[in-house]
């Protein structure tokens, strides 16, 4: 599923297709990624460990040599030279995804278990023209949880967003659209549009950010949007 909404030249992994158990992964960290994460709950230092397990397999087949992948501002995952990616953990599942600089500029990647968002949250993560047409949207197509696919496409945006500004991109700062290519309720897909609201600039010296472009889909209980940034365009 998360191969659906990536080109071809993206590895990606996930936790599932190691062979590895949580125990393993965690003894397996770098220690300065267990200094970075220590003091966290369990549960929060098996994913931690698990999504960096999948990056250095992911790594490995693009012939990158396994090292640290330490957290950086905001949570930014900090990628060895030569290499860009995203990672994500969510409700058992444990993925990366990773590119070479010379093709990729940025990746964000997000996936959900494909459930309705809690009540009022919504209204919290989206601008009204966007929970306007989700209600539209549940009305055409109810086997879609198009809410939890719109927060979905707005955290992809953040995490490709943010490693070429370095700055906060709030849920109203971008406008999301989301086109259907395929319904068909528990397997289904599109394309997603993320029009930036705020100051594009980006600081790489590349081309403003003006609108992302990516991929979504849903599929065996979850939902994932994707969104890559090549060399010399916004996406």
């Amino acid at each position: 599923m998360i191969r659906d909404v990536l080109p071809d030249d993206v590895v990606a992994v996930a936790f599932d297709e190691l062979g590895m158990t949580d125990s393993a992964a965690l003894a397996a960290m770098y220690p300065v990624e267990v200094e970075q994460i220590g003091r966290a709950v369990e549960s929060r230092r098996i994913e931690f460990a698990a999504a960096r397990a999948c990056a250095r397999e992911a790594m490995g087949r693009l012939g990158v040599p396994p090292g640290p992948i330490t957290r950086g501002g905001r949570g930014m995952p900090v990628w060895p030279p030569g290499v860009v990616g995203t990672l994500t953990h969510t409700g058992g599942l444990r993925a990366a995804a990773v590119a070479p600089v010379d093709r990729v500029r940025s990746l964000g990647l997000d996936v959900e278990p494909h459930g309705p968002l809690s009540e009022g949250v919504l209204e919290a993560v989206s601008l009204p023209e966007e929970a306007a047409w989700v209600r539209a949207a549940r009305g055409e197509e109810g086997a879609v949880h198009w809410d939890r696919l719109l927060f979905t496409a707005k955290e992809a945006t953040y995490k490709a967003w943010y490693p070429l500004t370095r700055r906060w991109l709030g849920f109203s700062d971008a406008h999301i659209t989301l086109t259907p290519t395929e319904v068909d309720g528990a397997s289904s897909s599109g394309v997603l549009r993320s029009r930036i609201l705020v100051d594009p600039r980006a600081a790489d010296g590349g081309p403003d950010l003006v609108e992302l472009h990516g991929r979504w889909a849903v599929r065996d209980g979850y939902v994932a949007s994707a969104i890559v940034l090549r060399p010399g365009g916004g996406g």
